[in-house]
């Protein structure tokens, strides 16, 4: 049985240390400033054996409704509706203050179980506060210190009596994503539809990332606005497409380098990268109105590299006037600047309209099958003979390279592996000269391609 439990409280008083406590995972960015949380994120949560999903949010602040603040706020009322049972936390060190008293009317409104805890109670510093949480009105509250793991028997105890039995499982060994990431790459060779495709949205600040992934879950998921750089967690989202089940990264915008001088935003840049480096296929979002900025082709570069899917969406199209004309230049565009991904998808969206966004998906859904793809080694070698007959690799030191057989070590993204003599002295130019061959023969638009070395003639004769 599906349980979910939704930590509330004001700023800074370590829902988010508590989130990353119960998954087991960093997944969440921590800092000792106010405010880092802004959307709702969740994740799978075990305690003992508890099993549960956890909702970490924004801190709750009174303000109006447009406003940043009230925003965000909406956001986790939201996670109050959806939740079955909240975690209200409070600072023990600092006590109940008026705005834990306000938001806790807020909460006993819910009418859903509330489980009152006093973080942050490590030491002599915290006790007062933690009998000062029996004012709330909430029941007991539990003693805890997420940060270093202290009165989590406590909150096993009081969890129990919050959740149905059905969330007791018996003890089972743990997969990590990373885990599945790398066992994926080892031996990924076949599409499983099966499995969640992994999407991660990126590009520059204010691209629209977030509005666009509201408009293709059909609800306002994500906070939005027009204040650049709101999004700071990578935040995941479950959804199914034609009975495909998906997972979406909404990721903060990523500057320059050299611009990003502030500690929350670099850890937000690194936990975009890190939204890449687990995803499957990377949306490139970028502002149609002001294309392919240096940045947006650096985005594209660290995906390639990465060796994911790349499909480029162009956002904003409702506010392009000659629309013909600007989508030919910018597909001309990617095709000369990104040679690394000939043959990228390009696809004009909207987030405000919901143009385009059936056609985003099914580009996301073919170039997710070409990261997949394996070619036999038959027709591998067909191709290779023909290519040498025809423009044979230039000789070295007045020693002819021999190119004798190829093979597909791996997908996801496609890796060959070329065998023959002196390979070390092949030129690079002539080593693209070989993958754009490959992608224009068997049809592989979009992705990385990646060739390695070997001595030697056909290993497997």
């Amino acid at each position: 049985m599906s349980f979910s439990l939704a930590i509330i409280g004001r700023p800074n008083v370590g829902k988010s240390t508590l989130f990353n406590r119960l998954t087991g995972k960093k997944l969440a960015l921590v800092d000792d400033r106010p405010g880092v949380t802004r959307d709702r994120r969740e994740g799978d949560a075990r305690l003992a054996d508890l099993r549960f999903t956890i909702i970490d949010t924004a801190g709750l602040e009174e303000g109006p409704s447009a406003t940043l603040e009230g925003r965000m706020r909406a956001q986790t009322e939201s996670a109050i509706l959806a939740a079955d049972a909240i975690l209200f936390l409070i600072d023990a060190r600092a006590g109940v203050t008026p705005d834990d008293k306000y938001f806790a009317d807020l909460v006993r409104r819910a009418g859903k179980p509330v489980i009152l805890v006093a973080n942050k109670a490590e030491g002599k510093a915290g006790e007062a506060g933690a009998y000062d949480a029996f004012s709330l009105g909430l029941g007991d509250p539990v003693p805890l210190s997420a940060e270093h793991g202290e009165g989590m028997g406590e909150l096993y105890d009081a969890l129990r009596e919050a959740l149905p039995e059905e969330t007791a499982e018996p003890e089972e060994e743990e997969c990590l994503i990373e885990e599945n990431l790398r066992s994926d790459e080892e031996d990924g060779s076949d599409l499983d539809v099966t499995k969640p495709l992994r999407i991660a949205v990126v590009g520059r600040p204010n691209a629209g990332k977030s509005t666009l992934i509201n408009r293709i879950l059909g609800e306002e998921r994500l906070l939005t606005g027009p204040e650049a750089g709101i999004t700071r967690d990578s935040i995941s989202v479950d959804f199914v497409w034609r009975d495909r089940k998906m997972k979406l990264f909404d990721t903060a915008g990523l500057r320059k380098r050299a611009r990003v001088v502030d500690k929350l935003e670099k850890l937000s840049a690194a936990d975009a990268l890190r939204a890449v480096r687990f995803s499957e296929v990377v949306v490139l979002l970028i502002d149609s109105t002001i294309p392919f900025e240096k940045q947006d082709l650096s985005i594209a570069d660290l995906a390639a590299r990465e060796g994911r899917a790349v499909v480029i969406a162009l956002g904003k199209w409702d506010l392009i006037e000659d629309r013909g004309a600007v989508l030919t230049t910018l597909r001309e565009d990617a095709e000369r600047l990104l040679p690394q991904l000939r043959g990228c998808p390009v696809v004009p969206v909207s987030g405000a309209t919901g143009q385009g966004l059936d056609k985003l998906m099914q580009a996301i859904v073919a170039v997710h099958e070409t990261w997949n793809k394996r070619i036999a080694t038959a027709r591998l070698n067909r191709w290779l003979l023909s290519q040498v007959e025809e423009t044979p690799p230039p000789a070295v030191s007045g020693r002819r390279i021999k190119i004798r057989y190829i093979t597909q070590a791996k997908s996801r993204p496609p890796h060959f592996v070329l065998f023959g003599n002196q390979l070390d002295e092949l030129p690079a130019s002539y080593e693209r000269f070989l993958i754009n061959g490959l992608r224009k023969t068997f049809d592989l638009p979009g992705v990385p391609i990646r060739i390695s070395k070997k001595a030697g003639d056909n290993p497997y004769a």
